[in-house]
């Protein structure tokens, strides 16, 4: 029996593991349920289990029957501060929380994946390591599970890691993605405090007015990233929060607002970094005014290692056919913490389309949304492209 057949059998059991995550979604770096449900699933597996000390993290070694290197194969676990608005009947019953990135999906596809990389232990030409991630939504759990030692779980060095990611919309459900070079942004927070004087809004003469102060940044922002920046190279500025004052006729004293801060290369990213504190504090200057610019780099951009994205692309290709599987011609918009993985080994993330049957992939609410939908379907294929590239890669390093 191929892998993509065994993983179709398994599929009614991996749709039941991944909605109950779905009804129980847990935020953050501790998920103590969601990690106990991870176990129940691997229970009866040959794997070597180690657990996180400051997370509640998985991380389970199998050991192949034949001698050979490892790979590393991640799916991450946690959900997002987000009231689910889907209308499934599995929704989430924690207030405030909802698996709106498709993590059950990857937890529960990653637990396919072990099941039948289990079932072919004796023929696999080295080890396998299976990472269950807390903490992804900005929580940068795979740096926590790196210092706790996954990427030693198997005794010996790394030949490559791999990860897929779902998307509710824009890719059609089943069909998979990915590319050589950067496949996601880099992720930073920008926060800015200007301070002024506060005083009687009919007499803003005898006051320092921070709101058009921070008008003017954001806007000068906006300009400023247009101008400074190749367009073949992009930067992505979004202020997402903005607040000061508490009456109409109060001029406040501070001014604040938030923004996310995507790129696409180091070079751009190191510019950031300098670059928009500085032009924060001068424009404020301008005013008579100060501002604080706070620059908090999180996530940086990740960079599949092309041979290696090749290599996963083509393994997509024979498995679910030429159609189903095609280089994305740009990088995609999220940013993700699998990054910091595959700074440390060469490596792949891939998209699968996860869009339910029947929405168009252009219309569908995106991921994050309250409203977002993924299609269980997807989950046997996320199974059987995970163990395929794993047995796969193995078998291509025993034969270096």
């Amino acid at each position: 029996m191929s892998l993509i057949e065994r993983a179709q059998e398994l599929q009614p059991d991996l749709v039941r593991l991944r909605r109950s995550l779905h009804r129980e979604p847990e935020l953050g770096l501790v998920l103590p349920r969601t990690q106990e449900k991870v176990l129940t699933a691997l229970e009866g597996l040959p794997l070597e289990i180690t657990l996180g000390r400051d997370l509640s993290s998985v991380t389970a070694v199998l050991r192949g029957g034949r001698e050979g290197g490892a790979v590393l194969l991640r799916g991450d676990m946690d959900a997002l501060p987000v009231t689910e608005r889907s209308g499934v009947d599995y929704a989430s019953r924690t207030p405030g929380a909802m698996h709106a990135c498709g993590h059950d999906l990857h937890t529960a596809g990653l637990v396919g994946a072990a099941t039948l990389l289990a079932e072919r232990r004796e023929s696999l030409r080295g080890d396998v390591v299976f990472m269950f991630q807390p903490g992804e939504e900005g929580h940068n759990g795979a740096s926590a599970m790196i210092a706790e030692g996954v990427l030693d779980a198997a005794g010996k060095p790394l030949d490559a890691a791999y990860a897929l990611h779902v998307a509710a919309n824009r890719l059609p459900g089943g069909v998979v993605a990915t590319r050589p070079g950067t496949v996601t942004s880099a992720s930073d927070t920008l926060t800015v405090t200007v301070r002024g004087r506060g005083g009687h809004g009919s007499s803003p003469c005898g006051a320092l007015d921070p709101v058009p102060v921070a008008c003017e940044i954001v806007t000068a922002i906006q300009t400023w990233v247009t101008r400074r920046f190749d367009i073949f190279d992009p930067v992505v500025v979004t202020v997402g929060s903005f607040h000061a004052g508490t009456q109409a006729n109060v001029i406040p004293e501070t001014a604040e607002f938030r923004a996310t801060v995507r790129s696409y290369s180091e070079a751009a990213h190191e510019r950031l970094i300098e670059g928009l504190p500085r032009l924060v504090r001068r424009i404020a200057a301008a005013h008579g005014a100060e501002a604080e610019a706070d620059y908090a780099v999180m996530y940086p951009v990740t960079v599949n290692e092309p041979g290696e994205a090749a290599f996963a692309l083509g393994t997509a290709r024979e498995l679910f056919g030429p159609a189903q599987a095609f280089q994305a011609p740009d990088p995609a918009n999220g940013s993700e913490d699998f990054a910091f993985v595959l700074r440390h080994t060469p490596g792949a993330m891939l998209l699968v389309g996860a869009v339910p049957e029947g929405i168009d992939a252009d219309t569908a609410p995106m991921n994050h949304a309250p409203e977002a939908v993924f299609d269980d379907r997807v989950l046997h294929r996320q199974a059987a492209l995970l163990a395929t590239l794993a047995e796969r890669r193995l078998a291509l390093g025993a034969a270096a």
